[in-house]
């Protein structure tokens, strides 16, 4: 027997019509199948999880420049918006960051390049850091993130970037290399300036947590 196919728009104005999809004043089932939609369209996508990897570490300190005076390494601002997928800022997110040095090694001793930063009212981070390392068991640049926060999913997930020489110049190709990397999006843009004295490199990678 032969199934008819259900459009999206027949699905829920089935479900309007069977009282499965409500609206909180009265209105009528198009206007009320309009504003779903509208809200469909503008949720936005949650920022794709990725490992938690073995060098985590609990108790980082509070803190916004993780690059001291004579690091080697390409110094590196990364900053970044903290969102659900409403697009509602989210203040009071905990922000666990943590990556290799230069030589793509990790303090395991201490909590050099780790920090833990709480969001203010406007949502935002940011760090002055060095271009992470390369090393053996994860060849892509990589800085690691554990977001939790009041309400929502806690996301465990990773910042690349796309100067690496790891994608060969075209991460759209490459990302999935050696099964490094799962998902494009996680691949940021790298801006570079090069100011007399000031040479550094910046990165934008703005989180959007699913509500719990």
């Amino acid at each position: 027997m032969d199934r008819k196919l259900v459009s999206r728009r027949d699905m829920v104005e089935n479900c309007i019509v069977r009282g499965l999809l409500v609206a909180g004043v009265p209105m009528a089932s198009s206007n009320l199948f309009a504003l779903w939609q509208k809200a469909e369209e503008t949720s936005l996508k949650p920022t794709p999880v990725e490992v938690l990897g073995p060098f985590f570490k609990k108790g980082a300190p509070e803190a916004k420049n993780l690059r001291a005076a004579g690091d080697p390494g390409v110094p590196l601002k990364v900053s970044g918006l903290v969102m659900n997928t409403r697009g509602e800022k989210i203040e009071g997110a905990k922000v666990d960051i943590w990556q290799a040095d230069h030589h793509g090694i990790y303090d395991v001793k201490g909590f050099r390049y780790r920090t833990k930063l709480v969001t203010g009212a406007a949502a935002e981070y940011g760090i002055d850091t060095v271009m992470p390392g390369h090393y053996s068991d994860r060849p892509a640049q990589h800085i690691h993130y554990m977001i939790t926060a009041p309400g929502h999913k806690t996301l465990i997930t990773q910042l690349y970037f796309a100067t690496d020489p790891f994608f060969e110049g075209d991460p759209d190709k490459n990302f999935h290399k050696k099964g490094i990397v799962d998902n494009r999006d996680l691949i940021k843009p790298v801006m570079l300036f090069e100011a007399p004295g000031a040479a550094h490199a910046a990165v934008k990678f703005d989180i959007c947590m699913e509500k719990a």
